[in-house]
């Protein structure tokens, strides 16, 4: 048990330092006292599953990465290796390998005279939709959005949306979704 400890206390020590935070800090963001968050990083804690869970939602991270033994620093994921899906003919290609809690990042490569229709997320939900290339029509809300390569759209994604290419030119956009857990969090 000492060896998970001691892991924990280095990762969440490590992570909140990464995000250039005080322990006071995380700890007012995790709603626990500072005195609990410096238990858990001298590494001689045994915290409650309820008590992992915040520290995670805290850093946006899982609880395994809390208590896994410390990888290498970088790895490279070739072309091909992330998850990818057609949605109609939309490629839609997942752009970070590791899942982050409540957050989806895509890029959508809408061929010419393509529509998607996106999928609403749970309430409370915002997306926002960046057009890279080509131009990218977005309704959300019954309202029209046109796209220009750099625009940027933020909308309730808990909303009906479409996205739709209504060029003769492949179009290309990102998609950022933050999406709010069922207990408003």
């Amino acid at each position: 048990m000492d060896d998970v400890a001691s892991r924990l206390g280095q990762n969440v020590r490590v992570l909140r330092e990464g995000r250039g935070l005080t322990q006071a800090q995380m700890a007012k963001l995790a709603g626990m006292p500072r005195a609990t968050w410096a238990n858990l990083e001298s590494g001689t804690a045994n915290p409650t599953l309820a008590v992992l869970d915040r520290v995670a939602g805290a850093f946006q991270v899982t609880i395994e990465e809390l208590i896994a033994a410390p990888q290498s620093g970088a790895r490279h994921y070739p072309k091909g290796t992330l998850p990818e899906k057609m949605r109609g003919a939309a490629l839609i290609r997942k752009l970070l390998p590791d899942p982050i809690p409540g957050m989806e990042i895509d890029r959508f490569e809408l061929p010419p005279r393509v529509k998607v229709t996106g999928v609403p997320h749970t309430p409370g939900t915002r997306e926002y939709l960046m057009c890279e290339t080509g131009e990218i029509v977005l309704i959300a809300s019954g309202e029209q959005y046109r796209l220009s390569p750099g625009d940027v759209v933020a909308f309730r994604g808990d909303q009906r949306h479409s996205y739709s290419n209504p060029t003769m030119k492949t179009a290309v956009a990102y998609s950022f979704v933050l999406i709010t857990r069922r207990d408003g969090r």
